[in-house]
């Protein structure tokens, strides 16, 4: 039976203006695992995490927290992470 990805993404994607905060980012974190998300400032990780919150909205792609989308229903993403 395949198991459900705490956190994934496809494709996640953000642009401000003329700004691209994220391009294509595709992610995929299992239950229980540990990572680190580093990278210099501007490289979108700030923005990455507003995104799976469901703070802004993205330019294209999606996110999931544990199969739920973190746009159409951020309260229930947040839910399976509490």
């Amino acid at each position: 039976m395949p198991t459900i990805p705490a956190i994934r993404t496809e494709n996640l994607s953000k642009t401000f203006g003329d700004t691209r905060a994220l391009v294509s980012l595709n992610l995929e974190v299992a239950e229980g695992e540990v990572i680190g998300y580093l990278g210099p400032n501007g490289a979108g990780k700030t923005t990455t995490i507003r995104l799976l919150l469901g703070l802004i909205t993205p330019t294209s792609g999606r996110a999931e927290i544990f199969g739920v989308d973190c746009q159409s229903d951020p309260v229930e993403a947040h839910r399976r992470v509490a």
